[in-house]
Order: C-alpha cells, then sequence, then structure tokens
C-alpha cells in the first residue's frame, strides 16, 4: 500500500514552505493566525533566526512560538521550567505552539499507602 503524502488543508510541505506569514496565517487556525498577526516577540524572532540558520542545538524558552513549516525535521529543546526537552519537529506539528509538546508537569505515580492510611496498618510497629 503506498504511503498517502502529508497535506496541511489541502497544501502539501513544498507549498506550505513557500508561502509567506500572511498566506499561512490564512491557513491556520485562528488562535495562530492572531499571533502571527500581531507579530513575532524579539524572543521569537531570535529563534526564527536560529531555524533558518539550521543550527544545532537550539534551546529556547520561547513555548508561545508557533511551529512553522521550515522548522520541519529539526530538533529544538523547550524549556518546561525545569530542564530542556527535546521536540523533534514534524509535519502534524504545523500550527501548534512548542509549549504543547514539553510538559510542565510530571504525571502522578502513586506507591504504596503510608502508616495510618489504613485501618489495619495502625498496628505496625514503626522504626
Amino acid at each position: 500500500m503506498a504511503k498517502k503524502e502529508f497535506t496541511y488543508k489541502g497544501k502539501t510541505i513544498e507549498e506550505l514552505q513557500k508561502l509567506s506569514l500572511d498566506e499561512l496565517g490564512k491557513l491556520l487556525p485562528a488562535r495562530q493566525r492572531r499571533s502571527l498577526k500581531r507579530g513575532f516577540t524579539e524572543e521569537q524572532k531570535s529563534l526564527l533566526k536560529r531555524v533558518k540558520r539550521k543550527d544545532k542545538n537550539i534551546e529556547t524558552h520561547c513555548r508561545d512560538m508557533v511551529i512553522l513549516p521550515e522548522m520541519i525535521g529539526m530538533t529544538i529543546r523547550v524549556h518546561n521550567g525545569k530542564e530542556f526537552f527535546a521536540v523533534i519537529i514534524t509535519n502534524e506539528m504545523i500550527g501548534h505552539y512548542l509549549g504543547e509538546f514539553s510538559m510542565t508537569r510530571k504525571r502522578v505515580e502513586h506507591s504504596a499507602p503510608g502508616i495510618g492510611a489504613t485501618k489495619s496498618s495502625g498496628a505496625l510497629s514503626v522504626k
């Protein structure tokens, strides 16, 4: 079975990469369109320069950057509040924010109940 080519709103990756930011904004959802229309912050502009230069080891605190087609295939390390988490940009991520892929909270993992948590555990000796 032939592999289906990825398209975003009917456009291939090559077509998306040729679009200007204004034309791309018309394809994106409302929140991302507004972010592009208002313009980039200085931190976002700096990140875009490093992406266009194809730098290795890009680290950023800029979690509110919209993923653009020119970022596809790159690994960007996004800060989650404690450390930098490597995010590999794929086709399906276009239009999302970088922060969506670098979780800020860990999953809750419970262990055994502590002493006093159940009626029978009160009889155990505490050493």
